[in-house]
């Protein structure tokens, strides 16, 4: 008699990519409000996932969906979903910086 596995169903959660400099994976940012139990005012908790991108489709400030998954490292239990939004880069970032110096040096 074969028997059959009843999968559960994944933990998906919503954030945004604050970091994309390694390779095939990426860091999310996830943040919840949340009650205060003493005071009742509502506190931003924000807890930090490594996800695996495999076609290393997503950038930083990318607002994304991942699902969980098996360990694929040891810091690694999610996996890419998909992008919702496109993030753009604030102008005062040392990518952007980095960038518009390579520009200046090359015209000249």
């Amino acid at each position: 008699m074969a028997q059959t596995r009843e999968q559960k169903t994944r933990r998906t959660v919503i954030g945004v990519v604050t970091s994309a400099k390694m390779k095939k994976t990426i860091t999310v940012q996830v943040t919840a409000k949340l009650p205060h139990e003493q005071f009742k005012k509502y506190v931003n908790r924000t807890q930090v996932y490594k996800a695996h991108d495999e076609k290393g489709e997503a950038q930083l400030g990318d607002r994304v969906e991942i699902m969980e998954t098996r360990p694929l490292s040891k810091t690694k239990n999610f996996r890419l979903l998909k992008i919702l939004t496109r993030g753009r880069i604030p102008a005062n970032t040392p990518e952007v910086n980095a960038l518009a110096d390579a520009g200046a040096k090359a015209k000249g």
